[in-house]
């Protein structure tokens, strides 16, 4: 599975789950240089995110 934003890839796992329709992305795939701090907060399943 990839997350594409923008024509790059911000995330990519052959280990995602679906919850509700939605793939989460564990920690570990998430390219952080396309990542910025925000002071908003999400609680997701098992540690996830999207």
């Amino acid at each position: 599975m990839k997350a594409i934003w923008n024509g790059k890839v911000i995330a990519e796992s052959g280990k995602t789950i679906n919850v509700e329709g939605n793939q989460y992305f564990p920690p570990h795939s998430i390219n952080q240089e396309y990542m910025i701090e925000s002071e908003t907060n999400t609680v997701c399943h098992g540690n996830y995110f999207i």
